[in-house]
């Protein structure tokens, strides 16, 4: 049986030169922790990744890849400073490896942090991408969030930075919340993470309007991350499959900086007064 094998220790095990094990997919799971989400949905949001990672369905598609491995790493963020690791880069081949990551979320214990920074969550993701150990036929950065960026560079620019090295960007937009900071989210986040956040060859969001799909959607999500998807232009993968261009405005007329504008209107509801 293999070993679950973090980067630390691919590491040290490889000598100088050595090539990347190469896998079939480089993913990185980024989960919003953002105070708009309440600790009820941190729980859920834990327990449904948690259950996806090792289902026998995700299991499957990790076996009929042409190496039958991929190479997972994760980590929870909200502001720019607001980011803390879940497990570092695994590979995953078994069933064991696969428990191993589901054990590590469920023990882990979410706390909500101020501000959504998810151009600060691509550029991390960027980071572990060029530190992972192991080289990907395809690397894909999968985001989970339930507002727009209101913190640090405008996320389409983090997004070309991504798009320029060909890593696709996938979204879970989750359009349900009850969190303190809920009052800065926005009624069309699917819209705005078809616009503004996903995007490269066959990218794609689920939205979630309720916490009930969540733990189907994100096991549905990596299904298709892991397997790779036919289409070249981004696609919408909701309970009920809908046409991706019924969220797309023409290029330019969806304002991506939504979130920091609302921003600037309420942060005074944070000031001493």
């Amino acid at each position: 049986m293999k070993a679950v094998l973090t980067a630390a220790g691919m590491l040290a095990a490889m000598p100088a030169g050595h090539a990347q094990e190469p896998v079939d997919v480089v993913l990185v799971l980024a989960a919003d922790v953002s105070r708009s989400m309440s600790p009820g949905e941190l729980a859920i949001q834990r327990d449904g990744y948690a259950a996806a990672l090792n289902h026998p369905d995700v299991l499957r598609a990790i076996g009929q890849g042409a190496y039958g491995r991929i190479a997972v790493t994760m980590f929870e963020w909200a502001g720019n400073s607001a980011i803390r690791p879940v497990f570092d880069w695994t590979l995953v081949e078994t069933a064991a490896d696969a428990d191993k990551l589901s054990a590590a979320v469920q023990s882990s214990g979410p706390i909500g942090q101020r501000r959504t920074s998810i151009s600060g969550a691509i550029r991390h993701a960027l980071t572990l991408i060029d530190d992972a150990p192991f080289d990907g036929f395809r690397k894909v950065i999968d985001i989970s969030g339930d507002g727009p960026n209101n913190q640090g560079q405008p996320v389409v620019e983090a997004r070309e930075l991504a798009l320029a090295r060909r890593i696709v960007i996938n979204g879970l937009p989750l359009m349900t919340g009850d969190g303190f900071d809920g009052g800065f989210n926005i009624p069309d986040l699917d819209a705005y993470y078809g616009n503004c956040v996903i995007g490269g060859p066959g990218s794609f969001l689920v939205p979630v309007t309720s916490w009930d799909q969540f733990p189907e959607a994100i096991r549905r999500k990596l299904i298709l991350e892991i397997g790779g998807l036919p289409p070249m232009e981004p696609t919408v993968v909701p309970a009920q499959a809908r046409p991706a261009q019924g969220l797309r405005t023409s290029p330019g007329s969806y304002d991506c900086l939504i979130g920091e504008k609302i921003w600037e209107q309420r942060q005074w509801m944070f000031q001493d007064p």
